[in-house]
């Protein structure tokens, strides 16, 4: 079968289109034919040589859609649609590939009125839906997600609101992305070209601050997020695309009774992925929430995909296809 190996962890040029051997299916496995994957800031870590326990050569790709050709199983007969995440392109061989053994436990059924969008779908969105959980979330909070036209931050923005949350308040650095963000129907965003964040914040909250705040950008992003926190919030902290490494005032936290805690996915119990698919394809097929594709390429331009990701910061997802 076609795939993209990492046959090294240097860059871009690193990824080679290859011809693998079909994976064969074990116990608790369904054989699934990609369509579509996500292509995702953790694929640049991997590639960029700053995961520590992935190894190469790699088929990278952490989540994806397709459909089942070998279940056995009357929860995901064959021919269902489907969509996952799990340890794949981390652990073992990912979704940049034509097929993929699936843990049962990965997947969840694609509503009916979605299409291969759903491949962007799996991490962003079960991200966002645990952490808010997590947090402690209930309708009437108030919620704010960096970066709008990023994958978690445009996830948590919609959850949030389709849950009902008094304020779902994302930001751009853009401001062409807050004109767009502003014609596909988000009215809380802080354009970071005209105002600063707490300003910004402190405005559409009438001076209260955010209850929950989940950030996939780290640096200095993370660091101003903290003063917004309102008293006994919380902010998660789950990515870095901005830096590894920020500063932050500790005041922000000690005279505020607030907290600062860290996320990973791969490290969800079974059981709360599976309360959150739930969830998900509940909102997905209601209409409530919906993933926003910028471009797609085929799986033979992954590289060409991945550099659009990270140097092209679009809005919305970027998909390969199969």
């Amino acid at each position: 079968m076609r795939a993209i190996v990492a046959e090294r962890f240097g860059g871009y040029q690193d990824l080679k289109l290859a011809d693998i051997p079909e994976p064969t299916v074990s116990n608790g496995r369904v054989l699934v034919r990609i369509t579509a994957a996500g292509v995702t800031p953790l694929d640049h870590t991997i590639l960029s040589g700053g995961h520590p326990r992935a190894k190469a050569p790699l088929v990278l790709g952490n989540e994806g859609a397709g459909v089942v050709e070998a279940s056995g199983d009357d929860r995901f007969p064959d021919g269902s649609r489907v969509m996952f995440t799990g340890p794949y392109g981390v652990y073992e061989n990912g979704a940049f590939s034509e097929w993929l053994a699936v843990k049962k436990e990965h997947l969840c059924l694609i509503p009916a009125n979605i299409d291969d969008a759903a491949a962007g779908v799996p991490v962003a969105y079960l991200t966002a839906l645990i952490t808010l959980r997590a947090a402690g979330f209930v309708p009437g909070k108030t919620v704010f997600a960096p970066a709008i036209g990023g994958s978690v931050g445009n996830a948590v923005t919609q959850v949030a609101r389709a849950l009902g949350a008094k304020h779902a308040i994302s930001s751009t650095t853009s401001h062409a992305k807050a004109v767009e963000a502003e014609r596909l129907g988000f009215s809380e965003v802080v354009d970071l070209s005209a105002e600063g964040l707490t300003e910004g914040v402190r405005r559409l909250t009438d001076g209260y601050g955010a209850d929950i705040i989940v950030d996939s950008i780290g640096g200095d992003v993370l660091s101003e997020a903290l003063g917004v926190l309102a008293p006994g919030g919380s902010l998660t902290t789950l990515g870095y695309a901005a830096s590894r490494k920020t500063t932050i005032d500790v005041t922000n936290l000690i005279w505020k009774g607030a907290s600062i805690k860290s996320y990973s996915l791969i490290a969800q119990p079974v059981s709360v992925l599976a309360e959150a698919w739930k969830a998900i394809a509940g909102l997905l097929g209601s209409g409530q929430v919906k993933p926003i594709v910028a471009k797609t390429f085929p799986l033979e331009n992954t590289a060409e995909a991945l550099r659009y990701l990270v140097e092209g910061r679009p809005f919305g997802r970027v998909l390969v296809t199969t």
